[in-house]
């Protein structure tokens, strides 16, 4: 298996795990188990195992109510990568756009969901516009880094699948490490304004709920 190959995988199943966990999710589990014990030895393989264990030990009920509690509820475990750059300012909606932008060129269609979910860009991976999908997660490294910090002081599961996506990319470089810093230091601009036509009921590739 090649690497781009195996990373599309890693980023399908974690593109189903930041779904919401309704009745989906355990249908896919076989098959996400399946997928995970495949790539073999390495650490998005690990990360992905440790929270199919928490799912497969955890009830539906809880898996549902810890996912709006972590990523509906509190605004620093946002799963929106342009908000961690440029907040809820104008300067978004343009970031949003090139995300739109990449989707078509990809022959996809957005729908559901807003474009710039974590989980619709590894969905954009896994079916098959790897390096596009790539491309999107290298600009918004340090807003990734910033979710899975959060994630983590937070003590969520779901950690484990972004350090998972995290694993595939290639090392961070000086640039990607000082904007990191920064944004943990400043944190996204905090203009309000509208996002139409991305507000929160705009049309992913599959939607997260």
């Amino acid at each position: 298996m090649t690497d781009r190959t195996a990373h599309a995988r890693v980023h399908m199943a974690a593109s189903v795990l930041l779904s919401y966990p309704d009745e989906r999710l355990a249908e896919a589990l076989p098959l996400l188990n399946a997928v995970v014990a495949e790539l073999g030895p390495g650490e998005p393989a690990r990360r992905l195992a440790a929270f199919l264990g928490h799912v497969a030990s955890t009830p539906p009920a809880d898996l549902a109510e810890h996912y709006v509690a972590t990523f509906d509820l509190k605004r620093r475990c946002c799963p929106y990568l342009t908000y961690y750059t440029y907040g809820d300012t104008r300067r978004r909606g343009m970031a949003l756009l090139r995300f739109q932008q990449a989707y078509r060129a990809a022959g996809f269609d957005v729908t559901g969901e807003l474009p710039d979910h974590l989980g619709v860009v590894c969905e954009l991976s896994g079916r098959g516009a790897t390096e596009q999908a790539v491309r999107l997660l290298r600009e918004h490294r340090a807003g990734i880094e910033t979710l899975l910090r959060a994630l983590r002081e937070e003590g969520s599961p779901y950690a484990e699948v972004v350090a998972a996506v995290l694993a595939t990319l290639p090392p961070p470089t000086e640039r990607e490490r000082q904007a990191a810093l920064r944004l943990a230091e400043e944190g996204p601009p905090a203009e309000e304004v509208g996002l139409d036509p991305y507000g929160p009921n705009a049309p992913s590739l599959g939607g997260r709920r």
